[in-house]
């Protein structure tokens, strides 16, 4: 083959590659939204409107208020490890972000201002009064980001592998599918037509960059969440969040404003190197510092035990001091 046979050959492949992804995109079905819970008949779904975006939510348990924050792509199952014993303590909030889970899908920027602000829309809405705030990665952050604009409500925050490195594309450390799709996300025609192949098997290696064990992935979820994954304009909202990562590393900037308690909590294996983790550290002086061993970035579904016992531990010091 020539090379001039070659080249149109490539320019038809990739024309080609780009009609199928259309074809596919428009051929995919919403996926409906589960009356219950597939991991416990105990907890209902609700709904809320903040900022002009329907949210799901969950709410569960009695006692002091308690906000759990989601990674990104993902929704509020990413918790169920931790949600029932918790509950035991605490009234349990979790909601999806907008763009992820069963929550609306605005078009607009997914930057973690825009973030921020459903976060602190949620918690007016709610009339909460002394919650403790528990994010994990990006919802890590913006609950450091929460303490740093001293919100009135929020009484503690608990910071799990928070995402504020590696100008923001940290995730392509654990698996060197998602370095190739994540730096392919802002290139004309390439990154669009790959987020609307949207290939399980890719998905479900990336999600496994972030643990350990990777046995420790509920199955029922990783398909849940990439059916999710299927919504109309959904891969546009997620290429937004990607053209955003670099703004969570700079989010840190914010850090030296905080006062409120802080708990960090770090993977051994997380995705931030050791002095990532102590340059944020340098940043809230008076915040707690703990790390798990043999674990990764998504702590909650990996180490729950520990996770709880951290929580509750910190709480209850905290609420004597």
């Amino acid at each position: 083959m020539t090379t001039s046979s070659l080249i149109i050959f490539s320019i038809i492949s990739l024309i080609g590659l780009v009609i199928v992804s259309y074809i596919i995109e428009a051929l995919r079905s919403s996926p409906k939204e589960p009356e219950k819970l597939s991991w416990s008949n105990d907890i209902s779904t609700h709904h809320i409107e903040v900022n002009g975006n329907n949210l799901r939510y969950i709410k569960t348990g009695s006692g002091e208020p308690l906000l759990l924050l989601h990674t990104l792509r993902t929704q509020l199952d990413m918790f169920q490890n931790v949600i029932p014993c918790l509950s035991e303590y605490f009234t349990v909030y979790a909601f999806d972000y907008p763009g992820h889970g069963y929550s609306d899908i605005p078009e607009v920027e997914y930057t973690p201002e825009f973030l921020l602000s459903i976060v602190e829309g949620f918690i007016e809405k709610n009339n909460f009064d002394n919650v403790t705030v528990v994010g994990e990665s990006i919802g890590g952050t913006l609950g450091l980001l929460l303490a740093a604009k001293a919100n009135p409500k929020v009484k503690n925050v608990i910071s799990i592998n928070p995402y504020d490195y590696g100008n923001g594309y940290g995730i392509t450390r654990g698996s060197w599918v998602g370095r190739i799709l994540f730096y392919m996300n802002n290139i004309p025609v390439f990154g669009a037509t790959n987020w609307r192949l949207r290939i399980y098997p890719a998905f479900l290696h990336i999600m496994q960059g972030g643990v350990v064990d990777k046995d420790v992935l509920p199955s029922d979820l990783m398909h849940e969440i990439d059916r999710v994954g299927n919504r109309p304009n959904h891969y546009r909202a997620f290429m937004s969040l990607i053209r955003n990562f670099p703004l969570w590393e700079k989010a840190k900037h914010e850090y030296s404003k905080i006062k409120t308690p802080v708990l960090l909590i770090y993977g051994e294996n997380d995705w931030s190197t050791i002095e990532e983790r102590l340059e944020t550290k340098s940043k809230i002086p008076l915040a707690e510092y703990k790390t798990v061993p043999d674990s990764g970035h998504f702590l909650s579904l990996e180490e729950p035990s520990w996770l709880i016992e951290l929580i509750i531990k910190f709480i209850r010091k905290n609420s004597k001091a």
